[in-house]
């Protein structure tokens, strides 16, 4: 089996305030495309639409562009920019870094429920 997809036509876009998200689905994959203008930052961007107190989505990332700050709910930090390859487990929050707008590939296949209402 082989599956081919372009980002440049997702399966599904989830807008959210000051981002949006490009997701592709495939066999065993859920590809996204993540892109976060200055400003964002889950616990006010995508909080309201996830419905938990954190982001409680697995990420195995790419950072394209911009920086972003990470913190885990037991207060470890990091922040990953252009060329960083980085994993976050459940519970965190995150945040743009400065005036360039984030953009990630996300291939954990967390990009299937994040931004996603929990409520349907």
């Amino acid at each position: 089996m082989i599956e081919v997809k372009s980002i440049d036509k997702p399966d599904e876009r989830r807008d959210f305030p000051n981002g949006h998200l490009d997701v592709c689905s495939l066999s065993g994959l859920s590809f996204g495309v993540a892109t976060f203008e200055p400003g964002w930052r889950w616990s006010e961007s995508v909080k309201p639409i996830a419905g938990t107190e954190s982001c409680e989505v697995h990420h195995n990332g790419f950072v394209v562009s911009g920086r972003m700050r990470i913190r885990m709910n037991d207060g470890a930090e990091a922040e990953v920019g252009p060329g960083d390859v980085f994993v976050c487990t459940p519970g965190h929050d995150a945040w743009v870094v400065g005036d360039e707008q984030v953009v990630l590939y996300d291939f954990a296949g967390g990009a299937a429920e994040y931004a996603k209402s929990q409520s349907g």
